[in-house]
C-alpha cells in the first residue's frame, strides 16, 4: 500500500478570535524524521475519516527540534504535538514547565529499529558496534595505547570488509536517531574493544569516560545528515560505496536501493526487533500539550485515533509501512491513558 505525502507543510497563522477553540483549526505535528511518515500517515487517514476536523499539517526537523518548539509555551501559535523517536529528557520537561507546559501526555505507540545500509549493489556487511566506533572515534585502542583514530578504510577497521574509504552518514545531533545510535553502538563498541576501561585507567572518570565513547571524529570521515532518510538515500546515491544510518520502515520502503548490514550477527526486521534480537532497537512516541485539547479542533481525536486497533495494531497501515507493533495488551494500556488524558507523573 502506498501512502501519499501530506501536501502543504507551510504552517497556518494563528487567528485570534473570540473563543479560544477558534484560535486555530489545524493540529500542528513537528518533531522525529523516523515519526515522520508513520504521522504523515494517519494524519491522512484521520482526514478522511473525520470529515469534521481538518488533516494535522505534519512537519519533520528531528526530535529534540520538535521537543524544543512544543516547549515554547501554550497558545494557537505553538505546536500541538512533538513527534520523538525518543523518550522525552527531564532538561526538556524542565523547560517545558517554565514556558507553561506543565500538562504533557506521553504517547509511545510502537518500535523501530536503526539499520545500517549501503546501495543494493555494493559490499555486504556484517557489523558489531566496535567496528562503528573504530571507524568513528576520534581516538581508537592501538596496542593497549589509546591514540588518534588512524582508520580510513573499512578494511583498515576489520580485516574482513572490502578496502573502500570510511564514508559515515550519521543522524545529526538534533536527531533522536542519534542519541539512540551513541548509546547502543558506540559506547557499545567501546566497551567491547577495551577503550572505555583504558580511558578510565588513565584517569577519567567513568561518566566522563561514557560520554567520550559517544564522541564522533571531526575530519570528515562521518557525515552529519540534518534533513530526513531521504537526504542520507541521495548521499549514497552520489556515493555508492558510503554507509548510512536508517530508520528500519525506511529501508523496508527501499529495498530496492539499500541494502541492509547484520549488526551482532543479526539481520534487521520486524520479527527480529520485535523478538528482541537485534540490538539497535527503540521505541518511538509522540508528545500531546494537555492544554490545547478542547481547543484545537481533534485534537484528542487524533491521539486516540493514531493509536487505535485500525492504525497502530498489528494490521495496521504503520504496520504495513513498516512500525513494529506493541504488544496488544501494552496497546491496550496506551489507548486507555490516551482517552483518560493521562500526563506524566501521573
Amino acid at each position: 500500500m502506498k501512502f501519499s505525502t501530506l501536501a502543504g507543510t507551510t504552517m497556518l497563522a494563528g487567528i485570534v478570535l473570540a473563543s479560544p477553540a477558534l484560535a486555530r483549526d489545524q493540529i500542528q505535528v513537528a518533531g522525529s524524521s523516523t515519526v515522520l511518515p508513520y504521522a504523515q500517515i494517519v494524519a491522512e487517514e484521520f482526514g478522511k475519516a473525520f470529515g469534521n476536523f481538518k488533516a494535522p499539517v505534519v512537519e519533520s526537523g528531528g526530535s529534540s527540534a520538535g521537543l524544543k518548539q512544543f516547549c515554547q509555551g501554550v497558545g494557537p501559535d505553538t505546536i500541538d504535538v512533538a513527534n520523538a523517536s525518543r523518550k522525552i529528557k527531564d532538561s526538556e520537561i524542565k523547560s517545558c514547565a517554565e514556558a507553561g507546559v506543565k500538562d504533557i501526555i506521553e504517547v509511545r505507540f510502537g518500535y523501530d529499529g536503526i539499520v545500517f545500509a549501503s546501495d543494493a549493489k555494493g559490499d555486504s556487511y556484517a557489523f558489531e558496534p566496535k567496528d562503528w566506533f573504530n571507524a568513528l572515534a576520534p581516538k581508537v585502542l592501538v596496542d593497549g595505547k589509546l591514540v588518534d583514530n588512524p582508520n580510513t578504510t573499512w578494511k583498515q577497521v576489520n580485516a574482513k570488509f572490502p578496502d573502500v574509504k570510511i564514508a559515515a552518514y550519521i543522524p545529526g545531533e538534533k536527531h533522536g536517531t542519534r542519541e539512540v545510535f551513541e548509546e547502543k553502538v558506540l559506547e557499545a563498541g567501546c566497551k567491547a574493544s577495551g577503550a572505555l576501561e583504558a580511558m578510565v585507567k588513565s584517569g577519567m572518570e567513568e561518566k566522563a569516560a561514557a560520554k567520550a565513547c559517544m564522541q564522533v571524529r571531526k575530519d570528515g570521515v562521518a557525515v552529519d545528515i540534518d534533513g530526513d532518510y531521504t537526504e542520507t538515500l541521495a548521499r549514497i546515491s552520489s556515493n555508492p560505496t558510503g554507509i548510512g544510518v536508517f530508520g528500519l520502515s525506511f529501508y523496508e520502503n527501499n529495498t530496492d536501493k539499500l541494502q541492509v548490514a547484520t549488526m551482532g550477527g543479526v539481520t534487521p526486521s520486524v520479527e527480529t526487533v520485535a523478538k528482541g534480537e537485534y540490538p539497535v532497537s527503540r521505541p518511538l512516541y509522540f508528545y500531546v500539550k494537555k492544554a490545547h485539547i478542547g481547543v484545537i479542533p481533534g485534537l484528542k481525536e487524533y491521539a486516540e485515533f493514531f493509536v487505535s486497533d485500525r492504525m497502530a495494531g498489528a494490521d495496521g497501515p504503520l504496520a504495513e509501512y513498516g512500525l513494529v507493533p506493541a504488544p496488544e495488551a501494552e496497546l491496550k494500556k496506551v489507548q486507555e491513558a490516551v482517552k483518560a488524558e493521562t500526563t506524566l507523573g501521573m
